[in-house]
């Protein structure tokens, strides 16, 4: 006997798309017993469907289980109480509501009152999930608590068109799912990396760009300010965060982060990447000017040097990335008084007093240096008190 036509789309789709067969099938379950419950059902009865995906075919059962007359008695007595309270004005008695999944959600349990909740226990007793052991016996003699008795139900002809629909629409939703899941996984362990991407269009202050399978929000205070983000231009990004939202993974980039230079550098620079030379420190003010502290491993290896290049060749590829960015590459070291003095750099220091337990350094400069140690708008002490971790104070000689 050959398949059905719907039995070959699931499960050609699930290969596809690397969906489990019973996942899909259990949602086409759930969501033709909130169909049947919907447009056929009876108000107490706890509708169940059987799937089966060979034919195309489904089975309709009111399943309910076997419990106490005494339970039903206690559920009656706490409706008729919540009744009592409501008549009279009373707020209602907070109760832990029932546990329900999601399949049982669909097939309509999500409208039990919360009065029909006894207690901090699971659910005990309600019409649309329970027999008495007396109204059982009537059904099945010799039936005994605790025992589930299925009855099958009628599926009227309408219901097979709509078993077909529910099934597409379900099958169509699990795929946008999956696809979701596949994306928010690949991209989950990528937050820190950059990645190139292309302007897609404007979204109020916000830019969406083209990172491939999905497109990223890049925010005003990702966004450099000397930069033109025009629809097709290409840049690498910084991925900020990586989150799950309700319409999909939710990603973040940023262009003004100081960990772009890092990553920049990590890429074009060899050594870093082989772990000769390391990165101790960044400080930025994005689209104007950098300062980098690198540090070498391995003997006979210039830090500096390695970052230059030949003639600036790899300092010039990662200021070409940054839009033309000035760059200051600066040796690190655990001196502090020297660190601070090559932080301070193009500028020429005279003496450094550090207050360890403060950390403040008082920076002598001679004049003519006063200037160009602190920089444009203060930017260059800024930048080298943000790479130090020091509150720089420079003072002239005189």
């Amino acid at each position: 006997m050959s398949e059905s036509p719907i039995a070959t789309a699931i499960k050609q789709i699930c290969d596809e798309k690397g969906i489990p067969i019973a996942t899909v099938i259990e949602t086409i379950e759930a969501a033709l017993a909130a169909a049947y419950r919907k447009d056929f059902g009876k108000p107490n009865q706890n509708i169940k469907v059987t799937f089966q995906v060979e034919t195309g075919q489904s089975e309709v059962f009111d399943v309910k289980i076997v419990v106490a007359d005494s339970l039903k008695e206690e559920w009656e007595k706490a409706v008729e109480e919540a009744k009592k309270r409501q008549e009279e004005g009373l707020p209602p008695l907070q109760q832990e509501p029932a546990k329900m999944s999601q399949s049982d959600k669909l097939g309509g349990l999500a409208t039990i009152p919360p009065e029909a909740d006894l207690g901090e226990e699971k659910l005990r007793y309600h019409p649309k999930l329970h027999l008495t052991v007396t109204e059982a016996q009537e059904v099945r003699a010799g039936a005994v608590e605790g025992e589930e008795i299925v009855t099958p139900l009628e599926v009227p002809a309408a219901y097979g068109r709509m078993a077909a629909q529910t099934a597409k629409q379900v099958i169509v939703q699990k795929l946008r799912e999956a696809e979701r899941n596949i994306i928010f996984e690949e991209f989950k362990g990528r937050q820190g990396d950059i990645l190139p991407g292309t302007i897609q269009r404007r979204l109020g202050m916000n830019f969406l760009v083209d990172l491939g399978r999905v497109a990223a929000i890049f925010p005003p205070e990702g966004q450099v300010e000397r930069e033109r983000y025009m629809p097709a231009a290409r840049f690498k990004f910084y991925i900020v965060s990586v989150a799950m939202g309700p319409k999909g993974p939710e990603i973040v980039v940023s262009r003004t982060h100081a960990e772009l230079v890092r990553k920049l550098f990590t890429i074009e620079i060899p050594e870093i990447a082989n772990g000769s030379v390391e990165i101790k420190g960044v400080s930025r003010e994005a689209g104007s000017r950098s300062k980098i502290a690198v540090q070498s491993l391995a003997p006979n290896v210039d830090p500096i040097g390695a970052c230059v290049g030949q003639r600036g060749s790899r300092v010039q590829t990662v200021i070409g990335e940054l839009g033309g960015e000035k760059i200051d590459i600066i040796e690190w070291a655990e001196d502090p008084n020297v660190f601070i003095a090559h932080a301070l750099s193009p500028a020429k220091t005279s003496s450094i007093t550090c207050n360890v337990e403060q950390k403040v350094a008082t920076v002598m400069v001679k004049e003519d240096q006063l200037s160009l140690a602190i920089g444009k708008g203060g930017q260059n002490v800024r930048l080298a008190s943000q790479l130090t971790g020091w509150r720089i104070d420079i003072r002239g000689e005189k």
